[in-house]
């Protein structure tokens, strides 16, 4: 097997509320993995990541909501 040689990173999300988020309050509830969290994590990070790149190639210092949200 494959060690994971990269280190955690630090959580970003509250995890209780991301959870329930994640759960639904609908007619249809999901159940939430051990590892939901973790990988909704990554993505948040990669976000982030994009953010700070469309903000720098369009000159800017401030990352604003369209910079996260662009596609």
């Amino acid at each position: 097997m494959a060690k994971k040689t990269a280190s955690k990173k630090e959580m970003l999300l509250v995890g209780s509320k991301t959870k329930e988020a994640l759960k639904g309050t609908g007619k249809e509830t999901f159940m939430v993995s051990s590892d939901a969290l973790e990988g909704l994590n990554e993505y948040v990070y990669w976000l982030v990541e994009q953010a700070q790149t469309r903000a720098a190639a369009n000159g800017r210092k401030t990352i604003r909501a369209h910079d996260i949200l662009a596609r």
